[in-house]
């Protein structure tokens, strides 16, 4: 899912960059900073936002995320150093006119990403008669080395929930580019897609299973769990922005559907 999902963001990046007329060189530039970035950063937020306490005596097991084990808070973070050290370096513009382009495909990205999870029966919700209950196979792991499967009761499939809201962030992020160039307003599109994205998170956690036993007792003391809690500053950034952006006046840009020469880029 990561890997059809950064085929995906290519193409659409590809595209945006095409229509403003920049170096096509920044394209495929950006996608090796995103991939790093996402993987290492996703990795090190499961390292240190959840289970510190185990990889703290095993920081050997840190690199192998093969065996499970990525955060997407984590994954952002990541994103965000790597977009503000390819601003220096590559665009030598605001990390601002990256980040309101580089996160059009990420709704579908993120989507993507749910659906494995999906797949590999983890990150699922509580118990629930609803119709569309899903009843997981709760000892998944045993049951990929061959013991019978043990399912839950029907539970709320948070995948999908997940999925379809990152989904409507994806459609309303590429309406605002392609149709209302709300490009032209510097941070506007980024903080539509962090408030769409983590406000959709914050609210699907109520409904979700804890990833990590600790994190019931953070639900007994205040009412959330990590994820919620990690969401609440996007959400806010995500909220300063847009205001940010309306209150400032639009920026035209041309738009010549063509990539520029490397000497023009500025």
């Amino acid at each position: 899912m990561f890997a059809i999902g950064f085929w995906f963001g290519y193409e659409v990046v590809w595209r945006a960059f095409r229509h403003e007329g920049v170096p096509e060189i920044w394209v495929s530039k950006l996608f090796v900073y995103v991939i790093v970035a996402t993987v290492v950063g996703a990795r090190l937020g499961h390292v240190f936002f959840y289970d510190w306490a185990y990889y703290s005596h095993h920081l050997g097991d840190i690199p192998k995320i093969w065996e499970g084990g990525l955060a997407s808070h984590g994954g952002v973070i990541g994103i965000m150093v790597a977009i503000w050290i390819y601003s220096k370096v590559v665009t030598k513009r605001p990390m601002l006119w990256t980040f309101d382009r580089v996160v059009l495909p990420v709704g579908v990205v993120a989507a993507l990403i749910r659906v494995g999870n999906l797949f590999n029966h983890e990150i699922y919700g509580g118990t629930t008669d609803l119709p569309w209950g899903f009843r997981f196979i709760e000892n998944i792991s045993a049951y990929l080395q061959g013991a019978e499967a043990r399912f839950t009761a029907p539970c709320h499939p948070t995948q999908l929930y997940e999925a379809l809201a990152y989904l409507l962030t994806f459609a309303v992020v590429m309406w605002l580019y392609w149709k209302r160039n709300a490009q032209e307003r510097e941070g506007l599109l980024f903080g539509v897609f962090m408030l769409g994205i983590f406000g959709a998170r914050f609210l699907v956690e109520f409904v979700k299973n804890v990833q990590e036993p600790w994190e019931m007792s953070m639900r007994a003391a205040c009412g959330l769990d990590m994820g919620q809690v990690l969401s609440i500053p996007f959400i806010v950034l995500g909220v300063w922005l847009i205001v940010r952006a309306m209150r400032k006046p639009r920026l035209p840009l041309k738009y010549p559907n063509k990539f520029a020469d490397e000497k023009s880029k500025k």
